[in-house]
């Protein structure tokens, strides 16, 4: 449970996120039925609704799952055979060779692909009101996307992440974790994130650590599927970047309308290189606790963080920083998804004249989900993984830090460990 549970300021903490929570979930709802989010407005309110509850019941489940999942490696499988015979069959599959890689690769597009559903589904249309809400209160919990942070937070991602890390085996003994298992398997098997390959093979190059994998080199027709996904992967990628950077400098995106077009292109990449040194400071930061002082360096960037991390507060400043950078990085896609996600107003021709098959699918937003993956989560983790110490050595990495740690502090999510608490009793997860 959180640190001092039972202590009047925690206790406060988890009563206010819990009704901030109730607040942004009831809010959303309202908004799904007055027909004043993307989906709700373009197609159905009943569809966006399920669309949201499938989208934030998915994302708990995969983000369980990978808790569970890489905890359970090293951990004898035949152990819990007979007790827990789902997850054993997940493991057995899991464990081999590569498996573990392709599925945390899988997982990670899935994860940026249902936040970007649930932003489609939830997220409120410019200019929403709802029972009279003061202007502040709209301004905050809709224009922000406040609510819908809140709700992918503790919902969808941290209280999940809770149960799994400490009930791993019993987490994904059932049928929908191995679903959603075989779903990220089978994202990484289309090649949509094979860049990310090369992208590995050229940093390890570079580092003087060429990849290693746990199976035979591949060879004849399997090493021609492999290179052919890679180039479909980029051709993907390329085509994405294009149409995204038109829609921006042509204004054709649901981002707000008072942020001059180009501001846009400039908050997009700033938004993608917050998401990676994010995304790369958790890689590095459990690297680095394996180091000693001396191997950390004497940079006084590393050592502050390091000091931080790992000497103040018991050690609990790292999995606050793990909360934190949760709300971080939620905040970045929700803005990103506003930011891609194409928009073409009556009258307007499509972007890069495109034809309408296809702006209709660019109009959902998820070459946004590709982009976030390859280029600002995968690629800067692969960076972090090889240069650990290097990552922490400047100053962006403590500020971010900082803001994590702040964010954590307030106790703003909170409602998490309330969600965990109730999630944990009433379904499948034994005490202990």
């Amino acid at each position: 449970m959180a640190e001092g549970e039972n202590d009047p300021i925690t206790l406060f903490k988890n009563f206010y996120s819990t009704i901030l929570l109730i607040f942004s979930l009831v809010s959303i709802h309202g908004l799904i039925f007055t027909h004043q989010t993307g989906f709700s407005d373009e197609y159905s309110s009943v569809g966006a609704f399920f669309l949201l509850w499938a989208a934030i019941i998915w994302l708990a489940m995969i983000e369980g799952g990978q808790a569970s999942h890489v905890g359970l490696k090293p951990v004898d499988q035949e152990l819990y055979k007979d007790s827990h015979p789902v997850s054993y069959k997940i493991a057995e599959h899991c464990n081999w060779g590569d498996n573990l890689d392709r599925y945390l690769l899988g997982r990670q597009f899935g994860v940026i692909f249902v936040v970007f559903c649930v932003n489609l589904s939830g997220a409120p249309i410019a200019d929403a009101e709802l029972w009279g809400y003061p202007d502040w209160v709209v301004t905050i919990f809709f224009v922000t996307g406040f609510a819908m942070i809140l709700f992918t937070c503790m919902v969808g991602q941290l209280n999940t992440q809770v149960n799994a890390s400490v009930c791993m085996v019993d987490f994904i003994n059932n049928y929908f974790s191995l679903f959603t298992y075989w779903g990220c398997i089978f994202v990484e098997f289309t090649g949509f994130v094979h860049f990310s390959y090369a992208i590995a093979m050229l940093v390890g190059i570079m580092a003087g650590k060429p990849v290693e994998s746990k199976e035979e080199p591949k060879s004849g027709l399997n090493l021609i599927f492999f290179w052919l996904r890679v180039l479909f992967s980029f051709a993907i990628l390329a085509f994405s970047l294009t149409v995204t950077l038109a829609a921006l400098f042509e204004g054709k995106t649901t981002m707000w309308e008072a942020v001059p077009n180009w501001l846009a292109v400039i908050l997009f990449f700033t938004l993608m290189s917050v998401v990676g040194m994010l995304e790369g400071m958790q890689i590095a930061f459990f690297y680095v606790a394996k180091l000693t002082e001396d191997e950390r360096g004497s940079n006084y960037w590393a050592k502050s963080t390091c000091d931080i991390l790992y000497n103040q507060r018991n050690g609990l400043n790292l999995p606050g920083f793990m909360i934190g950078r949760q709300l971080c990085v939620v905040t970045c896609f929700f803005v990103v998804a506003r930011v891609t996600t194409q928009s073409i107003d009556e009258g307007e021709s499509n972007v890069l004249d495109l034809p309408d098959t296809i702006q209709n699918i660019l109009n959902f937003g998820f070459q946004g989900a590709l982009i976030t993956t390859i280029l600002g989560s995968i690629t800067w983790q692969l960076v972090a993984a090889v240069f650990p110490v290097a990552f922490l050595s400047n100053p962006v990495t403590y500020i971010l830090l900082r803001i994590c740690l702040f964010l954590e502090g307030t106790g703003i999510c909170n409602g998490a460990w309330v969600m965990a608490g109730i999630f944990k009793r009433t379904v499948w997860i034994p005490e202990g």
